[in-house]
């Protein structure tokens, strides 16, 4: 059973919203450490979830859902980091990953007991998330290289609170560790 759980933030996207040109940069930042956490998590067999936006399309699937992405404005930012056939596949429709979802029960059927959280947007989906896995006493742990944002400043203040308020551990990629160690705060 897995004790520790990637959780993969809204990366399958085509790039087509408002404020898309604010956030590709940043996603293209984060490219090299979130591939190296999806390989590094996928080796250790721990559990890869990703929890995606389905953009109103309640007839799609994970499937679909990629597809939309990889036909979008920036399919170099989906390819690399797209799901292998090891990784589970949630929908959400609003900001949180646990809101109106089946993570959590999926996280118990797991036995996960730790997430680490990585993808997009730090002060939007990826904050939110933090919040609903600290309510429901998950260990939580934020790839801080591996989330992009689209306005810098209140990404660095959403870090902040997810380090103060929720507990969370905010490190590098390089410093996180799926063996079931918690990385230093």
């Amino acid at each position: 059973m897995a004790h520790t759980a990637l959780i993969v933030i809204d990366m399958l996207n085509p790039y087509d919203h408002q404020d898309a040109d604010r956030l590709v940069p940043s996603v293209r930042k984060i490219l090299p450490a979130l591939r190296e956490l999806l390989d590094r998590a996928r080796a250790s067999t721990s559990p890869v979830i990703y929890v995606n936006d389905n953009f109103g399309d309640w007839r799609s699937h994970h499937g679909e859902i990629l597809q939309t992405a990889l036909s979008g404005r920036h399919p170099d930012l989906v390819a690399p980091i797209a799901p292998d056939g090891e990784s589970l596949f949630v929908v959400k429709a609003r900001h949180s990953a646990f809101f109106e979802t089946p993570l959590a029960y999926l996280l118990g059927q797991l036995a996960a007991e730790r997430i680490v959280l990585c993808g997009q947007v730090t002060e939007q989906c990826v904050l939110y998330s933090a919040l609903d896995a600290h309510i429901r006493h998950y260990d939580v742990t934020i790839a801080s290289d591996a989330v992009a944002h689209i306005d810098e400043g209140l990404a660095e203040a959403a870090l902040e609170m997810m380090r103060r308020n929720m507990s969370a551990a905010t490190c590098p990629v390089g410093d996180i560790s799926f063996d079931d160690a918690t990385p230093e705060r």
